[in-house]
């Protein structure tokens, strides 16, 4: 069956493409080429005068996995509140099923999203849980830098190529998209009660440091040739001065490829008669100085969240502001560790107000969308839900003063943004939430409507409330099927999860079985996504992506 999508305004970057006004031809749920005779479509969708872009993509959202869970089981008030329609404020992680959040996201035109945190020994149950949320592809990032096998390999010398095979083989296990490394060492550490852990600290009874750790994954992702460069949560997150310590791991990169996560948390100073600044313009400073970082925001916004972390220091150091009263912190054995603590960011805090403020700073000032990407670090930020108010915020600046005017006004007072007058673009949003995020993931077939595409398209009716009109697309198309029209979900299909395969040496398998052997007693299989079923068969569950060169923040 042949499609067309007549007369809309394109906003393709990949293309270059600036509200052009073009059709778009959908055959076998990819995008094709017009045909000789353009009258030969079986289906026509006018959408003249609206908004045109590929499916969008989430490149950082905590939707799978155990803290995940532990969310929903600390806080099932939000979850029957929820179900009783008696909260009227958006959505956080622990009020709703896979099937909301996959719906969720499709109202609001977005395609793909990938899980940032799978603990290795939990790849499994997190998968799962990805293939029970609809319409949305997913992806997941594998966590290594805190488990005993790895850390006993750097402490006894082993080769680098030991070290690319145990990475590999970890992705193929846990059938990952890409390699995340959560406050390196800091997890174990944790577990010698050590209770703050900086880039050059070493890991007792490890001696590692952190910055060993970090550049020894880093160089394994970059060797190996994962499309995503290894994804970085680094040391020190949410203390006064850590500006510095995101400055420190840049320079740790090399000049090799390296994504920061939610480099808000990492944009503070310690300036002030509080103690704390925004040190958003030294942190752009730096990151301007460093092509081969690329970044993600974590903006904060005003909502009660609950935050969950792998970074069990912050989440424990934390466990005082706890809102409502109670949290979870946990460790397990030779592996990571992590930490549920449930918070409400307010407008009239300090503290509050400036992370805020500190977000929309780096956003405005870093004046590259190819190498700046937007999300919330859902839901440690606030609610994915709640994306559409943030496009808002960057597309108008009066709203953003509007907001301003509400927060506590010491912090304000201390911050660049009243004096940033910028205002994003279609053009711009079109690419940091779809072309350039989909090349930072290695994922070709998405993120551009150019022919060969999977058909991921989202159509938007365009007004000037940037929230409304991203809030509820006009029309949604999932691998040429349309899931989303008018605002509504009009239709349910199963998702895929992007992976990749890098070759290894099958020799760590038997080292590793040998590791298994002496402190897990259970085979390499029991831990294997492979060997799950899940409803669809494997090959339709699993879409295979290809290695190569590390995203290069380039865009020529």
């Amino acid at each position: 069956m042949l499609i067309r999508l007549k007369g809309g305004k394109i906003y393709d970057p990949a293309q270059k493409q600036e509200g052009v006004v073009s059709d778009i031809y959908i055959r076998d749920g990819v995008i094709v080429n017009p045909p000789e005779t353009l009258s030969l479509a079986d289906v026509e969708y006018d959408i003249t005068g609206k908004v045109v872009m590929a499916g969008a993509i989430d490149i950082h959202s905590h939707i799978a996995g155990g803290n995940v869970n532990t969310a929903r089981l600390l806080l099932p008030e939000q979850h029957r509140n929820f179900l009783a329609r008696k909260l009227n404020h958006p959505f956080s992680t622990a009020r709703w099923s896979a099937t909301e959040t996959g719906y969720r996201y499709a109202l609001m035109g977005y395609t793909t999203v990938v899980e940032p945190a799978v603990l290795p020994i939990n790849a499994l149950d997190a998968h799962l849980q990805m293939a029970d949320i609809p319409i949305i592809d997913t992806a997941g990032l594998a966590i290594l830098g805190n488990d005993d096998y790895l850390l006993r390999l750097l402490r006894t010398g082993v080769s680098q190529n030991q070290i690319n095979d145990y990475v590999a083989w970890t992705l193929h296990a846990t059938r990952c998209l890409g390699l995340k490394v959560i406050n390196a060492g800091g997890a174990n550490a944790f577990k010698s009660n050590a209770r703050s852990f900086d880039l050059d600290d070493q890991v007792p009874e490890y001696g590692v440091s952190s910055r060993h750790i970090l550049q020894t994954l880093q160089r394994a992702a970059c060797e190996i040739q994962l499309p995503h460069p290894v994804h970085v949560h680094c040391n020190n997150l949410g203390i006064p001065g850590n500006v510095d310590t995101a400055l420190a791991t840049m320079e740790a990169a090399q000049g090799l490829p390296m994504h920061l996560a939610h480099i808000q948390f990492y944009g503070y100073g310690n300036e002030g008669e509080r103690g704390f600044s925004t040190a958003a313009a030294k942190l752009i400073d730096g990151f301007k100085k460093h092509p081969n970082i690329t970044m993600d925001v974590g903006q904060v916004l005003f909502a009660q969240t609950v935050t969950i972390s792998g970074d069990v220091i912050a989440q424990y150091s934390r466990r005082h502001d706890a809102s409502p009263n109670k949290w979870v912190a946990w460790d397990a054995e030779c592996e990571g560790s992590g930490g549920v603590v449930p918070y409400r960011y307010k407008e009239s805090s300090f503290v509050n107000s400036l992370q805020w403020l500190i977000g929309l700073e780096i956003f405005l000032l870093a004046e590259d969308p190819w190498r700046l990407f937007f999300t919330t670090d859902h839901p440690n930020g606030g609610p994915f839900t709640m994306y559409p108010f943030l496009i808002r915020l960057l597309m108008d600046k009066d709203y953003r003063l509007e907001c301003m005017a509400q927060l506590n006004q010491e912090a304000v007072a201390m911050s660049l943004l009243k004096d940033l007058h910028k205002e994003f673009t279609l053009y711009d949003i079109a690419i940091m939430t779809r072309t350039a995020a989909a090349r930072l993931l290695g994922l070709a077939d998405r993120g551009h409507l150019m022919p060969g595409a999977v058909a991921d398209i989202a159509v938007y009716s365009e007004q000037e409330d940037k929230a409304a009109m991203f809030g509820h697309a006009a029309l949604v198309f999932k691998n040429g099927h349309l899931v989303v029209k008018d605002g509504e979900v009009v239709g349910r299909r199963n998702g895929t999860a992007q992976i990749v395969q890098p070759e290894f040496d099958k020799q760590i398998e038997r080292r590793v079985q040998l590791y298994y052997d002496q402190f897990y007693n259970l085979k390499l299989d029991s831990f294997a996504v492979a060997d799950v079923s899940f409803n669809q068969s494997d090959n339709e569950r699993f879409l295979r992506h290809s290695c190569g060169t590390p995203y290069l923040a380039s865009h020529s």
